[in-house]
């Protein structure tokens, strides 16, 4: 770290798992679990190189996961979530910072899209827009107004129906 950046971008590691799952009990409380999202993370491996941990001189202050998850048709996307920044950081460039790197990582593995359950008001300013309604249905009821998309390439434009894990993503139980 140095003084201009009080933080810094790292994968996501085992090692980094007990703090991130205290900071999103934090943010989201235990309610999380019954979300329609959960299901696309259950038994998934998440996309290392685009999942990241942001560590300040108190410890884990932000991540960002992401997920690769298939639509109807075979087609790939990364789906994103959750992002959460510790109370000390908001306001501070760390949830930017965490998005954009995650989502360049995915554009450079060739992921077509990156997909989110969220708010429009906010995600819009990572590029973020409404899927349409209709477009995407996931495991679980989800408000369609909340399924929001960032195109990486032309090949999003394809992606539409239920998504869900890929078979090769499947972590061994």
């Amino acid at each position: 770290m140095n003084a201009a950046v009080p933080y810094e971008l790292i994968p996501d590691s085992a090692d980094h798992e007990a703090a991130v799952e205290a900071l999103y009990d934090d943010v989201f409380g235990p309610g999380r679990f019954a979300k329609a999202a959960e299901r696309l993370r259950e038994g998934n491996t998440k996309i290392a190189s685009a999942s990241l941990v942001a560590l300040d001189a108190e410890g884990l202050c932000g991540v960002v996961r992401l997920w690769p998850v298939i639509d109807a048709n075979g087609g790939r996307a990364a789906f994103l979530g959750p992002i959460a920044v510790a109370a000390r950081r908001r306001r501070n460039g760390v949830a930017f910072h965490l998005m954009e790197r995650s989502v360049g990582t995915c554009r450079e593995l060739g992921y077509p899209a990156v997909i989110l359950v969220g708010d429009e008001a906010y995600y819009s300013k990572f590029g973020f827009r409404k899927a349409g309604r209709g477009r995407f249905a996931l495991p679980g009821p989800v408000d369609q107004e909340r399924i929001l998309i960032r195109d990486l390439n032309p090949d999003a434009d394809t992606l539409g129906g239920l998504l869900s894990v890929p078979p090769a993503a499947m972590r061994a139980s």
